[in-house]
Protein backbone atom coordinates (compact mmCIF):
# COMPACT_ATOMS: atom_id res chain seq x y z
CA UNK A 1 0.00 0.00 0.00
CA UNK A 2 1.25 4.01 -0.87
CA UNK A 3 0.34 7.05 0.35
CA UNK A 4 1.06 9.86 -1.93
CA UNK A 5 0.90 13.32 -0.17
CA UNK A 6 0.74 16.86 -2.18
CA UNK A 7 -0.64 19.35 0.25
CA UNK A 8 -0.93 23.23 0.25
CA UNK A 9 -2.92 25.73 2.59
CA UNK A 10 -2.11 29.08 3.92
CA UNK A 11 -3.13 29.08 7.74
CA UNK A 12 -2.70 32.63 8.69
CA UNK A 13 0.50 34.02 8.24
CA UNK A 14 1.80 30.30 7.83
CA UNK A 15 1.94 28.03 4.97
CA UNK A 16 2.00 24.56 4.69
CA UNK A 17 3.60 23.45 1.34
CA UNK A 18 4.23 19.25 1.91
CA UNK A 19 5.18 16.91 -0.79
CA UNK A 20 6.22 12.48 0.15
CA UNK A 21 5.29 9.39 -0.44
CA UNK A 22 5.27 6.24 1.85
CA UNK A 23 4.31 2.61 1.76
CA UNK A 24 3.58 -0.08 4.34
CA UNK A 25 5.93 1.35 7.18
CA UNK A 26 6.26 3.79 10.10
CA UNK A 27 6.55 7.22 8.81
CA UNK A 28 8.08 10.22 10.98
CA UNK A 29 6.46 13.60 10.59
CA UNK A 30 9.91 14.86 12.39
CA UNK A 31 10.14 18.65 13.34
CA UNK A 32 9.96 21.33 16.26
CA UNK A 33 6.70 22.22 17.50
CA UNK A 34 4.93 24.62 15.50
CA UNK A 35 6.73 22.93 11.70
CA UNK A 36 3.12 22.18 10.63
CA UNK A 37 3.45 18.52 11.38
CA UNK A 38 -0.49 18.03 13.23
CA UNK A 39 -1.67 20.46 10.66
CA UNK A 40 -0.48 18.01 8.04
CA UNK A 41 -2.17 15.22 9.56
CA UNK A 42 -5.34 16.96 10.23
CA UNK A 43 -5.77 17.36 6.27
CA UNK A 44 -4.97 13.74 5.42
CA UNK A 45 -7.88 12.88 7.82
CA UNK A 46 -9.69 15.36 6.19
CA UNK A 47 -10.25 17.42 9.47
CA UNK A 48 -8.35 20.72 7.77
CA UNK A 49 -9.10 21.06 3.85
CA UNK A 50 -6.36 22.20 1.95
CA UNK A 51 -6.58 24.54 -0.42
CA UNK A 52 -4.77 22.50 -3.28
CA UNK A 53 -3.06 19.34 -3.96
CA UNK A 54 -3.80 14.81 -3.77
CA UNK A 55 -3.94 12.70 -1.58
CA UNK A 56 -3.90 8.87 -2.30
CA UNK A 57 -3.57 5.81 -0.59
CA UNK A 58 -3.32 3.27 -3.75
CA UNK A 59 -5.56 3.40 -6.15
CA UNK A 60 -7.99 5.45 -3.87
CA UNK A 61 -8.47 9.47 -3.33
CA UNK A 62 -9.18 11.03 -0.63
CA UNK A 63 -8.44 14.25 -2.04
CA UNK A 64 -7.65 16.15 -5.01
CA UNK A 65 -8.74 19.66 -5.86
CA UNK A 66 -7.87 19.49 -9.55
CA UNK A 67 -10.82 16.78 -9.74
CA UNK A 68 -13.09 18.85 -7.35
CA UNK A 69 -12.27 14.94 -4.67
CA UNK A 70 -12.68 15.65 -1.16
CA UNK A 71 -13.96 12.78 0.86
CA UNK A 72 -15.34 13.52 4.49
CA UNK A 73 -13.38 12.40 7.34
CA UNK A 74 -15.96 9.10 8.11
CA UNK A 75 -15.47 7.89 4.37
CA UNK A 76 -11.33 7.89 4.03
CA UNK A 77 -11.30 5.22 6.46
CA UNK A 78 -8.15 6.77 8.39
CA UNK A 79 -7.68 5.70 12.22
CA UNK A 80 -6.71 8.61 14.04
CA UNK A 81 -4.92 8.59 17.49
CA UNK A 82 -4.68 12.23 19.20
CA UNK A 83 -2.10 13.10 21.75
CA UNK A 84 -4.85 13.15 24.46
CA UNK A 85 -6.56 8.87 24.17
CA UNK A 86 -10.21 10.93 23.82
CA UNK A 87 -11.75 7.65 25.35
CA UNK A 88 -15.36 7.45 26.40
CA UNK A 89 -14.68 7.97 29.90
CA UNK A 90 -18.28 6.27 31.23
CA UNK A 91 -17.94 3.84 28.83
CA UNK A 92 -15.94 0.25 29.81
CA UNK A 93 -12.87 -0.48 27.62
CA UNK A 94 -14.31 -2.97 25.71
CA UNK A 95 -17.69 -0.53 24.83
CA UNK A 96 -14.90 2.00 23.78
CA UNK A 97 -13.51 -0.71 21.37
CA UNK A 98 -16.93 -1.60 19.92
CA UNK A 99 -17.41 2.35 19.27
CA UNK A 100 -14.54 1.61 16.84
CA UNK A 101 -15.47 -1.61 15.33
CA UNK A 102 -19.06 0.32 14.99
CA UNK A 103 -17.34 2.95 12.73
CA UNK A 104 -15.70 0.09 10.14
CA UNK A 105 -15.79 0.28 6.39
CA UNK A 106 -13.73 -2.74 5.61
CA UNK A 107 -14.14 -6.08 4.66
CA UNK A 108 -12.53 -8.61 4.97
CA UNK A 109 -8.47 -8.87 6.56
CA UNK A 110 -9.78 -5.65 8.21
CA UNK A 111 -8.53 -6.01 11.90
CA UNK A 112 -10.97 -9.06 14.38
CA UNK A 113 -11.34 -8.06 17.78
CA UNK A 114 -9.43 -10.83 19.38
CA UNK A 115 -6.67 -9.98 17.26
CA UNK A 116 -6.13 -6.05 17.71
CA UNK A 117 -7.26 -7.23 21.73
CA UNK A 118 -3.86 -9.75 22.18
CA UNK A 119 -1.37 -7.47 20.05
CA UNK A 120 -2.35 -4.64 22.37
CA UNK A 121 -2.23 -6.88 25.51
CA UNK A 122 -5.38 -4.92 26.92
CA UNK A 123 -7.40 -7.96 27.66
CA UNK A 124 -7.54 -7.78 31.19
CA UNK A 125 -8.74 -4.10 30.80
CA UNK A 126 -12.16 -4.79 28.69
CA UNK A 127 -14.44 -4.79 31.87
CA UNK A 128 -12.80 -1.46 33.66
CA UNK A 129 -14.22 1.76 33.46
CA UNK A 130 -11.22 4.12 31.43
CA UNK A 131 -11.01 6.90 33.46
CA UNK A 132 -9.57 4.27 35.98
CA UNK A 133 -6.46 3.52 33.26
CA UNK A 134 -3.20 4.43 33.59
CA UNK A 135 -2.19 7.32 30.85
CA UNK A 136 -0.09 3.98 28.71
CA UNK A 137 -2.95 1.99 29.44
CA UNK A 138 -5.46 4.83 28.04
CA UNK A 139 -3.39 5.32 24.52
CA UNK A 140 -3.25 1.27 24.36
CA UNK A 141 -7.19 1.81 24.25
CA UNK A 142 -7.11 4.69 21.96
CA UNK A 143 -4.69 2.60 19.15
CA UNK A 144 -6.53 -0.26 19.32
CA UNK A 145 -10.00 1.50 18.76
CA UNK A 146 -8.63 2.98 15.77
CA UNK A 147 -7.33 -0.15 14.19
CA UNK A 148 -11.12 -1.33 14.87
CA UNK A 149 -12.44 0.94 12.54
CA UNK A 150 -10.53 -0.99 9.54
CA UNK A 151 -8.25 1.77 8.42
CA UNK A 152 -6.11 1.94 5.03
CA UNK A 153 -3.92 4.22 7.45
CA UNK A 154 -2.95 5.40 10.78
CA UNK A 155 -2.39 8.49 11.91
CA UNK A 156 -0.35 9.28 14.85
CA UNK A 157 -0.13 12.81 16.59
CA UNK A 158 2.01 13.03 18.89
CA UNK A 159 0.65 9.91 21.02
CA UNK A 160 3.23 9.96 23.44
CA UNK A 161 3.58 13.72 24.00
CA UNK A 162 1.87 13.48 27.41
CA UNK A 163 3.21 10.27 29.33
CA UNK A 164 6.63 10.23 31.97
CA UNK A 165 9.33 7.91 29.79
CA UNK A 166 8.33 4.88 32.30
CA UNK A 167 5.07 5.16 30.11
CA UNK A 168 6.69 5.95 26.55
CA UNK A 169 9.02 2.67 27.35
CA UNK A 170 6.11 0.95 27.84
CA UNK A 171 3.72 1.91 24.23
CA UNK A 172 7.34 1.94 21.94
CA UNK A 173 7.15 -1.58 21.21
CA UNK A 174 3.41 -2.01 20.63
CA UNK A 175 3.45 0.87 17.99
CA UNK A 176 6.13 -0.98 16.50
CA UNK A 177 4.17 -4.38 16.74
CA UNK A 178 1.10 -3.22 15.42
CA UNK A 179 2.74 -2.35 11.85
CA UNK A 180 3.89 -5.52 11.46
CA UNK A 181 1.16 -7.10 12.52
CA UNK A 182 -1.49 -5.37 10.10
CA UNK A 183 1.12 -4.11 7.77
CA UNK A 184 -0.73 -0.40 7.96
CA UNK A 185 1.22 2.66 6.60
CA UNK A 186 1.87 4.74 10.24
CA UNK A 187 1.97 8.44 9.82
CA UNK A 188 3.83 8.93 13.31
CA UNK A 189 4.34 12.73 14.42
CA UNK A 190 6.80 13.52 16.78
CA UNK A 191 9.32 16.09 18.06
CA UNK A 192 11.33 13.28 19.92
CA UNK A 193 14.44 12.03 18.16
CA UNK A 194 14.40 9.06 20.64
CA UNK A 195 10.92 7.88 19.37
CA UNK A 196 11.83 8.54 15.83
CA UNK A 197 15.00 6.11 16.18
CA UNK A 198 13.04 3.37 17.85
CA UNK A 199 10.10 3.40 15.76
CA UNK A 200 10.45 4.98 12.06
CA UNK A 201 11.72 3.49 8.91
CA UNK A 202 11.59 7.05 6.72
CA UNK A 203 11.22 10.51 8.21
CA UNK A 204 9.73 13.34 6.81
CA UNK A 205 11.73 16.28 8.16
CA UNK A 206 9.40 18.84 8.41
CA UNK A 207 10.38 23.09 8.84
CA UNK A 208 8.17 26.29 9.14
CA UNK A 209 5.59 24.37 7.05
CA UNK A 210 7.78 22.59 4.67
CA UNK A 211 9.34 19.19 3.68
CA UNK A 212 12.91 20.04 4.64
CA UNK A 213 14.00 16.31 3.52
CA UNK A 214 12.69 12.62 3.28
CA UNK A 215 14.55 9.03 2.97
CA UNK A 216 15.59 6.25 5.38
CA UNK A 217 16.13 7.23 9.05
CA UNK A 218 19.52 6.31 8.91
CA UNK A 219 20.52 8.95 6.26
CA UNK A 220 18.32 11.87 7.12
CA UNK A 221 19.34 11.81 10.87
CA UNK A 222 22.91 11.38 9.71
CA UNK A 223 22.75 14.98 8.19
CA UNK A 224 23.76 17.60 10.94
CA UNK A 225 22.80 20.50 7.81
CA UNK A 226 19.16 19.17 8.39
CA UNK A 227 19.29 18.76 12.25
CA UNK A 228 20.26 22.72 12.31
CA UNK A 229 17.57 23.41 9.75
CA UNK A 230 15.13 21.95 11.76
CA UNK A 231 15.91 22.58 15.31
CA UNK A 232 15.59 18.82 16.45
CA UNK A 233 18.63 18.08 18.31
CA UNK A 234 21.91 17.14 18.62
CA UNK A 235 23.85 16.02 15.17
CA UNK A 236 24.96 13.11 15.30
CA UNK A 237 25.03 9.63 13.55
CA UNK A 238 22.88 6.80 13.05
CA UNK A 239 23.99 3.30 12.81
CA UNK A 240 22.30 0.04 11.94
CA UNK A 241 24.68 -2.52 14.38
CA UNK A 242 24.28 -6.45 14.92
CA UNK A 243 24.77 -7.42 18.61
CA UNK A 244 27.57 -10.26 18.11
CA UNK A 245 28.70 -11.44 21.53
CA UNK A 246 27.94 -10.16 25.21
CA UNK A 247 30.86 -10.12 27.93
CA UNK A 248 28.49 -11.65 31.41
CA UNK A 249 31.87 -10.52 33.57
CA UNK A 250 31.85 -7.02 33.07
CA UNK A 251 28.03 -6.55 31.56
CA UNK A 252 28.86 -5.44 28.00
CA UNK A 253 27.94 -6.36 25.04
CA UNK A 254 29.79 -6.18 21.29
CA UNK A 255 28.00 -4.24 18.33
CA UNK A 256 29.25 -4.87 15.23
CA UNK A 257 28.86 -2.49 12.19
CA UNK A 258 30.72 -1.74 8.97
CA UNK A 259 32.96 -0.41 10.07
CA UNK A 260 33.96 -2.35 12.85
CA UNK A 261 32.61 -2.64 16.45
CA UNK A 262 31.00 -0.67 19.65
CA UNK A 263 31.72 -2.00 23.27
CA UNK A 264 29.40 -0.76 25.10
CA UNK A 265 27.29 -1.46 28.36
CA UNK A 266 24.86 -3.84 28.29
CA UNK A 267 21.57 -2.80 27.13
CA UNK A 268 18.53 -3.59 29.22
CA UNK A 269 15.82 -5.86 28.32
CA UNK A 270 15.49 -8.97 25.68
CA UNK A 271 18.03 -8.38 23.38
CA UNK A 272 19.46 -11.55 21.26
CA UNK A 273 22.55 -12.37 19.42
CA UNK A 274 22.06 -11.50 16.22
CA UNK A 275 19.59 -9.15 16.57
CA UNK A 276 19.46 -5.63 14.99
CA UNK A 277 19.30 -2.72 16.58
CA UNK A 278 20.22 1.25 15.47
CA UNK A 279 22.91 2.94 17.84
CA UNK A 280 23.47 6.67 18.03
CA UNK A 281 26.16 8.92 18.46
CA UNK A 282 26.10 12.19 19.07
CA UNK A 283 28.62 14.46 17.01
CA UNK A 284 29.36 15.92 20.63
CA UNK A 285 30.70 12.87 22.33
CA UNK A 286 33.19 12.22 19.41
CA UNK A 287 36.80 13.87 19.53
CA UNK A 288 39.15 13.43 17.10
CA UNK A 289 42.86 12.63 17.43
CA UNK A 290 45.90 12.42 14.36
CA UNK A 291 47.38 9.71 16.31
CA UNK A 292 46.29 6.13 18.18
CA UNK A 293 45.18 7.77 22.08
CA UNK A 294 47.24 5.29 24.54
CA UNK A 295 45.76 4.59 27.99
CA UNK A 296 42.95 5.99 27.79
CA UNK A 297 39.28 5.09 29.13
CA UNK A 298 37.38 5.46 25.73
CA UNK A 299 36.92 1.84 24.51
CA UNK A 300 35.86 2.62 21.21
CA UNK A 301 38.46 4.65 19.03
CA UNK A 302 38.11 4.03 15.15
CA UNK A 303 40.83 5.07 12.48
CA UNK A 304 39.46 6.65 9.42
CA UNK A 305 39.18 9.36 6.89
CA UNK A 306 38.05 12.77 6.90
CA UNK A 307 35.40 12.99 4.39
CA UNK A 308 33.90 16.76 4.90
CA UNK A 309 33.70 19.33 7.01
CA UNK A 310 30.70 21.48 7.32
CA UNK A 311 30.84 24.99 8.84
CA UNK A 312 28.09 26.01 10.90
CA UNK A 313 26.78 29.09 12.57
CA UNK A 314 29.03 29.57 15.47
CA UNK A 315 32.52 28.38 16.97
CA UNK A 316 32.26 24.90 15.83
CA UNK A 317 32.38 22.84 13.27
CA UNK A 318 30.72 19.43 12.20
CA UNK A 319 33.41 16.85 10.71
CA UNK A 320 33.10 13.51 9.11
CA UNK A 321 35.04 10.58 9.61
CA UNK A 322 35.08 7.51 6.72
CA UNK A 323 35.16 4.80 9.32
CA UNK A 324 34.21 1.52 6.80
CA UNK A 325 31.58 2.43 5.04
CA UNK A 326 30.11 4.37 7.95
CA UNK A 327 30.35 8.00 8.43
CA UNK A 328 30.70 9.33 11.91
CA UNK A 329 30.08 12.92 12.34
CA UNK A 330 32.22 14.47 15.36
CA UNK A 331 31.76 18.25 16.10
CA UNK A 332 34.92 20.36 17.53
CA UNK A 333 35.87 23.56 17.78
CA UNK A 334 37.62 26.10 14.94
CA UNK A 335 40.03 26.56 16.75
CA UNK A 336 40.90 22.40 16.99
CA UNK A 337 39.71 21.99 13.28
CA UNK A 338 43.14 24.87 12.63
CA UNK A 339 45.29 23.42 15.19
CA UNK A 340 45.04 19.68 13.99
CA UNK A 341 44.47 21.26 10.47
CA UNK A 342 41.52 18.66 9.56
CA UNK A 343 40.59 18.78 5.91
CA UNK A 344 38.92 15.99 4.00
CA UNK A 345 41.28 13.43 3.27
CA UNK A 346 42.91 13.48 6.32
CA UNK A 347 43.77 10.34 8.25
CA UNK A 348 42.35 10.62 12.02
CA UNK A 349 41.44 8.38 15.25
CA UNK A 350 37.88 9.08 15.79
CA UNK A 351 36.96 8.68 20.10
CA UNK A 352 33.74 8.08 20.85
CA UNK A 353 33.01 8.62 24.20
CA UNK A 354 29.29 7.59 24.09
CA UNK A 355 26.63 5.01 22.34
CA UNK A 356 22.93 5.51 22.75
CA UNK A 357 21.08 2.26 21.91
CA UNK A 358 17.98 1.80 20.82
CA UNK A 359 15.79 -1.13 19.34
CA UNK A 360 13.40 -1.43 16.79
CA UNK A 361 12.02 -4.70 15.53
CA UNK A 362 12.40 -6.55 12.62
CA UNK A 363 10.90 -5.03 9.33
CA UNK A 364 8.85 -7.14 7.36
Amino acid sequence: MTLLVDLHKTLGTFTINAQFQCSNEITALFGKSGAGKTSIVQMLAGLIKPENGRIVIDDVTLYDSRHQIDLPPNRRRVGYVFQDARLFPHMSVEKNLDYGQRRRRGTGGSPKFDQVVDVLDISHLLERKTRALSGGERQRVAIGRALLSAPQMLLMDEPLASLDSQRKAEIIPFVAEIQREFLLPVIYVSHSIDEVLQLADTVVLVAKGGVAAVGPVENILNRPDLVRVTNTGDAGTVIPARLTKTDQDFDMAIFSFSGGAFQVPAPSGDVEIGQSLRLRVRARDVSIALKKPQDVSVMNIFKGTVASVVNGDGPQVDVSINVGETLIWSRITRKSLSELSISPGKSVYAMVKAVAIDKPGPRH
